[in-house]
């Protein structure tokens, strides 16, 4: 129920819905007359092909609309190269086109190579022994309790990946009373393999025996089968490993964890490489061979398997669920609500 003030031709008498609803119309009515007649002749709004109702129609004339603005983004390029082999040496130069990555957010934390405090830190972290040539790199794998066939088949692919990495069955142990087990029979690093609904989803790598523990969302698994174009299954050799864009504090550290995982000389014989490659806080591995062709010519071959990191949590120490201290930790609606801000 609405009461409207004295002011209005009414006074202050309370109103029916019926004669209310006449009441705005009529209101509204003068009021549209007056703006009309103080603004001039009213043009109709721009036609929208969401007001087409016909599902066929509508479709036929958005292509239509596609192909008239892809012929006119056509010609203007063509136009635009014509003014470039006109001008010669004169033309100005290309524009770039912007991406997430160029218009990244400056990190402070950003990694300089020349840094003393940088090149300090990485001589005394818990990678140094490796670094320094004074470990070779043992890797067990295991998974999760009671894995199905296909977490099975990709932790077996990850041993001819990485050299001198043995596959052992969970069998219900703890992971607390797994790690001073690998540390007693010399092994530098515990992969262990999550699984949900039979597809691997994480990924828990620890370094050993100091740390760090870093846990990984693992996704867009393939293996070999599922491959086209897949060459043969990869040899003994150790492989070249390539890391891209890992370039603050934290992706340095992320980037150190994954190098040491295989042996400090590849065999380049064997013409094998391991890449992690770091875009938008997602590290993507690929496994390739390469052959030389002639000079200049290179062909690459995918072995796979291939799939997915994303960083969830690096703890300081082996892994410890309870009683763990966290470096980092992911808060997903702090740390993605800018999409410009990349964390490794």
């Amino acid at each position: 129920c609405i009461y409207f003030r004295s002011s209005s031709p009414l006074g202050g008498k309370r109103l029916s819905p019926k004669h209310k609803r006449h009441f705005l119309a009529a209101e509204k009515a003068e009021g549209g007359q007056a703006d009309s007649s103080s603004q001039g002749a009213a043009f109709p709004p721009t036609f929208s092909l969401s007001e087409v109702k016909n599902k066929q129609r509508r479709h036929l004339m958005f292509m239509k609309l596609k192909q008239e603005k892809r012929k006119q983004k056509m010609q203007l390029k063509k136009k635009r190269r014509k003014e470039r082999e006109a001008l010669g040496d004169k033309a100005p130069p290309k524009e770039v086109p912007k991406t997430i990555e160029n218009q990244r957010v400056y990190d402070e934390t950003t990694v300089d190579p020349e840094d003393e405090e940088v090149a300090f830190d990485e001589g005394t972290d818990e990678f140094s022994a490796y670094f320094n040539r004074l470990t070779n790199p043992k890797v067990l794998i295991t998974t999760s309790d009671r894995p199905r066939g296909r977490t099975v088949r990709f932790c077996e692919q990850l041993a001819t990946v990485i050299p001198d990495a043995h596959v052992y069955y969970r069998r219900g142990l703890a992971l607390k009373r797994i790690i001073p087990q690998c540390v007693a029979r010399g092994f530098t690093y515990l992969m262990v393999i999550n699984e949900d609904r039979k597809v691997p989803n994480g990924m828990v790598l620890c370094h050993l025996p100091d740390g760090p523990t870093a846990h990984f969302k693992v996704s867009s698994v393939r293996l070999r089968k599922e491959m086209k174009r897949r060459g043969k299954d990869p040899t003994m050799h150790s492989p070249e490993v390539i890391l891209n864009n890992f370039s603050t504090r934290l992706g340095h550290t992320i980037g150190r964890l994954f190098a040491a995982l295989f042996p400090h000389d590849p065999q380049f014989v064997g013409r094998q490489v391991a890449t992690f490659h770091n875009q938008r806080d997602f590290v993507f591995f690929r496994f390739h061979r390469y052959i030389f062709k002639n000079e200049k010519k290179v062909g690459i071959q995918e072995l796979g398997p291939r799939f997915t990191l994303k960083l969830r949590s690096l703890q300081k120490g082996t892994f410890d669920s309870k009683f763990g201290e966290y470096e980092w930790v992911l808060k997903r609606h702090e740390m993605d609500a800018c999409r410009r801000k990349f964390q490794l």
